[in-house]
């Protein structure tokens, strides 16, 4: 381990205040409000849950992408025409990708930056596209666009090599819905030579993999990967139109199934950066929509049931879009019955605290000997508390400024 012992004095020396006062418990849900408008929806949210990214309504009925922060909500603006979406955020906020009109009427992925503003991604030849996911550091946008035989393909985009093309699985159209951490494995859908969808994962060396889907169903899409790229969740449909979430390792596909309360059909849009947890939303069979959380460990959680407390005056969570890398911040649609309008929320479920390495509800000695094993580390994964892609003196003074909490 390279970090010094002398190193290691100071940042406890100017910490050591810091630790007296530890971070408590918390649970909250924030309603992020609108634009002027009616309606709003979140679909991304930073490592540290203080960015919150998505659409909507302005005064004038239109739709905006957003940027929200310390409560407030940012229009991002468009390309020249009347509509946007943001649908990824960086790790850190600075970076938010997703779709604009342009002057002419035709949508446009973009990527959006404080300094630099909305940036008009192109085309892969044809007349549109739209980015659905960014990398942790802002540098790779996923999504989809039409080439030049007008043909919608997945793409995969950097700054120093422009909008590359996957490929597709046999048929003519593919869309890429997320990237991993580091941006080298991309998820999504594609159509096969029978012209059906099949969920795919895709690296530079391996191309497009078919995920395949689960028994007795037609169609599969995947919608989220873990950090790693490992873990892969997202939903298949038979022909009846009832859908599954599933998740996918290298072991196979996981039927989710549903809870026996909600029989009707489930899809899971979102999966921590180790793949342990996923959310997304379950039907029952009156037909509503009621979204969940689901572990290995604890099985089906339905958000309205486990944060019951936080919700008000007949106030409900209703479809999650996105959950932040270490699990603890959920963001997606729901009912504000104060307002009485459908918003896009931010669920701070509390767990885990931040500093806890080891997801033991206590922030220890454990965790810091653990994330100083790790020191100087490259890749992301739990020890990397801000998901910068290191393991460095930010994610060991997140350790010492909460150590003793919880415990």
């Amino acid at each position: 381990m390279c970090y010094t012992q002398s190193r290691f004095k100071a940042l406890i020396s100017a910490c050591v205040m810091s630790l007296i006062a530890t971070a408590g418990w918390s649970q909250s849900i924030t309603w992020l409000g609108t634009l002027g408008g009616g309606w709003s929806w979140a679909n991304g949210v930073s490592a540290d849950g203080a960015v919150v990214v998505g659409a909507a309504y302005n005064a004038a009925g239109q739709w905006r992408a957003f940027r929200w922060e310390n409560g407030v909500m940012q229009a991002l603006g468009t390309l020249g025409g009347n509509h946007s979406v943001a649908y990824g955020v960086s790790a850190d906020g600075s970076v938010v990708v997703g779709v604009a009109y342009n002057a002419a009427g035709y949508i446009r992925a973009f990527r959006w930056t404080a300094s630099g503003g909305m940036q008009d991604l192109g085309t892969l030849g044809g007349w549109w596209s739209y980015a659905s996911d960014v990398s942790a550091d802002g540098a790779v946008v996923v999504g989809s666009a039409q080439n030049a035989a007008l043909e919608g393909r997945a793409f995969r985009w950097t700054a120093l090599g422009g909008m590359q093309g996957l490929g597709h699985l046999g048929g003519y159209g593919s869309t890429a819905y997320a990237v991993s951490a580091d941006g080298a494995v991309v998820v999504g859908a594609a159509l096969n030579g029978a012209g059906q969808w099949r969920a795919f994962r895709w690296t530079a060396s391996g191309g497009m993999q078919n995920l395949g889907t689960l028994p007795g169903y037609d169609r599969s899409y995947a919608s989220d990967v873990s950090a790693d790229g490992s873990v892969v969740v997202g939903w298949a449909e038979n022909a009846a139109g009832q859908r599954r979430a599933f998740r996918w390792t290298a072991g196979g596909m996981q039927d989710l199934g549903t809870p026996p309360e909600y029989d009707r059909s489930s899809e899971a849009f979102g999966v921590s950066a180790d793949g342990s947890v996923v959310v997304g939303w379950a039907k029952n069979a009156a037909g509503f929509y009621r979204p969940f959380r689901w572990t290995a460990s604890g099985g089906w959680e339905d958000l309205n049931t486990t944060y019951a407390s936080l919700l008000t005056n007949g106030s409900g969570l209703g479809e999650p879009r996105a959950i932040s890398p270490d699990g603890r911040y959920i963001v997606g649609e729901g009912w504000n019955a104060a307002t009485r309008r459908a918003e896009a929320f931010l669920l701070d479920t509390g767990f885990p605290r931040r500093g806890d390495v080891d997801r033991n509800g206590c922030v220890d000695d454990a965790d810091l000997l653990r994330l100083l094993f790790e020191f100087g580390g490259n890749g992301y994964r739990n020890e990397d508390l801000n998901w910068d892609g290191t393991v460095d003196d930010a994610d060991l003074l997140i350790v010492l400024f909460n150590f003793g909490s919880g415990c």
